[in-house]
């Protein structure tokens, strides 16, 4: 088997290299921003590199992809006994590969993918016990544009089953660990990418983002996490998308710059959008709305709630207008229906088990988790078509928030991260959903939108646990989100942030 995703289970430069020989990247050389606070100097830990630094260094001959790799793969078994965050890793295949490393804008750099995706002669459980010994054959769509990237995948960073929930716990590794607690969960689905980046293992890893799978991790782990607008980098044909198409790829990093320039390599310039272009510091304000309170009527704690007022705070002394803004939705009914359509990837996803393992559906080969979702699917399919055309007319409902703001300023989840065992995927289902709905409450509408957001670490709790706000646009917004980051990230800079479970 060489290919399965979500998607198809819901079908039923010189100058950055100049910049970055010196230590600098462009996010940290771009203007001043327009007003507010002074910007705090921007210093890395010792001992770490961004990916266009490392990068640059190799292009100079100044390290070799070799070294980098070897060096990579050393931090990663320092910290992997804590996280749990390698779902296989493949480092001999990156040896060889790191030898004679593909040319393109990160040549040579170390990463990890996600264990959603293909990576030809990598395994690829995509989290489940069903696909164990699952050799791909070939890259995946993605993957192969960060193989011609020039990126070495050091192996696959964990997921939970089919990325099906918010919390990283399959049963075929077992729980990955957040490295600010290890009693925390890393967020999920791209918990393992998350964890490892946090950890400073790689400078970045991909992910992938299909109800918040990107940004949830992003946050609890306290890194930068941008899920592009739908179509921007991963564009699938008409016989291979879906009736809704939720799920992008792309990455999770420390710096924006990397972000951007991993965004550059894979986007499909197909003249859908028009390429991202040239990204600055932003120099102009913005409106943006304020809506710190779930859709749905869930749970947002206290801390949570005391960490957006403050971004919003900082928003206001950069020179931003910020308003507050009542999410003009009915949740309960959006969550209801995306919770359905999330149900029928899972039977779909049972069905492949099945079908790849030989063996009929059941515990043995699929999680508690995922069968709950497949019997809400089996037990309300009839409302599929209803449900669809709802999720559908979505995008026209969450342009109309912006008539009137520029971005939109939430929480990212619920809380900070919530204990290991809380949304374990064989725990009781009606309390596991629960938690679930509680955390992951604000990050859906802009996948079905198909909106660019983005989660950016600049605030911690009380106990030293990152906390993320989002800040979200509308689809082809990718830049502007891109640009009011750099802003931030210079004006509260995270780069000289790191967790007590630490590679360096």
């Amino acid at each position: 088997m060489t290919g399965f995703s979500r998607r198809e289970a819901l079908l039923g430069g010189a100058a950055i290299a100049t910049l970055a020989a010196c230590g600098q990247t462009p996010s940290d050389a771009a203007a001043t921003v327009p007003t507010g606070p002074v910007a705090a100097k921007a210093v890395p830990p010792a001992g770490w590199e961004s990916g266009l630094t490392i990068a640059a260094r190799i292009a100079s001959g100044e390290t070799t992809s070799l070294a980098e790799t070897e060096k990579a793969i050393a931090r990663a078994k320092a910290v992997n006994g804590d996280l749990n965050a390698i779902a296989t890793d493949s480092f001999d295949q990156a040896l060889r590969d790191a030898a004679v490393p593909a040319p393109g804008t990160f040549s040579g750099v170390p990463t990890f993918m996600k264990d959603l995706v293909g990576w030809k002669g990598t395994q690829s459980m995509w989290g489940s016990r069903a696909f164990v010994g699952n050799i791909s054959q070939e890259d995946s769509p993605f993957a192969a544009a960060w193989r011609k990237g020039g990126v070495v995948s050091l192996g696959k960073s964990t997921t939970p089953e089919m990325g099906l929930i918010s919390s990283t716990e399959p049963l075929v590794t077992g729980p990955t660990r957040n490295p600010w607690d290890l009693s925390r969960i890393p967020g999920g689905s791209s918990g393992g990418a998350a964890a490892l980046v946090a950890a400073r293992v790689v400078p970045f890893a991909h992910a992938s983002d299909g109800g918040g799978s990107i940004r949830i991790p992003a946050s609890t782990c306290g890194v930068f996490g941008l899920k592009p607008s739908r179509a921007r980098l991963d564009k699938r044909d008409a016989a291979n998308a879906p009736p809704v198409d939720i799920s992008v790829n792309h990455a999770v990093t420390i710096t924006v710059q990397d972000s951007i320039e991993l965004f550059r390599v894979a986007e499909t310039n197909d003249g859908t959008y028009a390429p991202l272009g040239d990204i600055s510091t932003l120099n102009r304000p913005l409106r943006i709305g304020f809506a710190p309170d779930s859709i749905s009527g869930t749970r947002v704690s206290p801390e949570t709630t005391a960490a957006l007022e403050d971004v919003a705070q900082l928003c206001r002394d950069l020179g931003h207008e910020v308003i507050d803004f009542k999410v003009p939705l009915d949740g309960k009914e959006f969550t209801d229906k995306f919770l359905l359509y999330w149900a029928a990837g899972a039977a779909e996803f049972a069905q492949q088990a099945s079908a790849y393992s030989g063996k009929p559906i059941g515990p043995d080969i699929v999680e508690p988790w995922t069968l709950g979702l497949a019997a809400m699917f089996q037990a309300r399919q009839s409302e599929m078509e209803d449900t669809i055309a709802y999720l559908k007319a979505f995008e026209a409902v969450y342009d109309d928030w912006f008539s009137d703001m520029d971005v939109l300023l939430t929480p990212v989840t619920g809380s900070p991260a919530v204990p290991i065992g809380e949304q374990a995927p064989d725990g009781d289902f009606d309390a596991v959903m629960e938690s679930v709905l509680n955390f992951a409450a604000f990050t859906a509408p802009m996948n079905v939108a198909g909106a660019a957001s983005m989660s950016v670490p600049l605030s911690w709790s009380s106990g030293g646990l990152p906390i993320g706000s989002m800040f979200s646009a509308k689809r082809g917004e990718d830049g502007l989100l891109f640009e009011l980051a750099m802003q931030l990230e210079m004006t509260r800079p995270w780069i000289a942030r790191t967790p007590p479970v630490s590679a360096l």
